[in-house]
């Protein structure tokens, strides 16, 4: 079991969360609690960076759902970036590939947004 570590930066389009370890049923509320202390404006893209998790159970994929209706709310968009071949699997089992944007990088899904700007 590896620890979660959650790390925040700032770029041109908004906020991207590095998201590292295991997201399960211990450390949801941790990326929970992250998630729920941003603001975010109108046009904003939060980007989940997936690069570093190792495992994903169903309360994680709870907190992403719950990190997209957070964007939502905000008048916000969401994508997740560099999703592990696991993670990548159940996201498409239950369908969730079609309601998330999906990158291979963070760099390539803020590049795309910047370029629409």
């Amino acid at each position: 079991m590896s620890p979660l570590t959650i790390t925040t930066r700032d770029v041109d389009t908004g906020p991207v969360l590095e998201i590292t370890g295991d997201l399960d049923h211990a450390t949801a509320p941790e990326l929970r609690q992250v998630v729920d202390a941003l603001t975010l404006t109108t046009g904003q893209l939060l980007v989940l960076d997936l690069a570093g998790l190792q495992f994903c159970d169903s309360s994680g994929i709870s907190t992403l759902l719950a990190a997209r209706s957070l964007a939502i709310e905000q008048g916000a968009d969401i994508a997740l970036a560099s999703v592990p071949a696991n993670t990548a699997r159940i996201l498409g089992i239950v369908g969730l590939d079609r309601v998330f944007t999906i990158h291979p990088d963070a760099a390539a899904a803020t590049a795309r947004r910047s370029a629409a700007c």
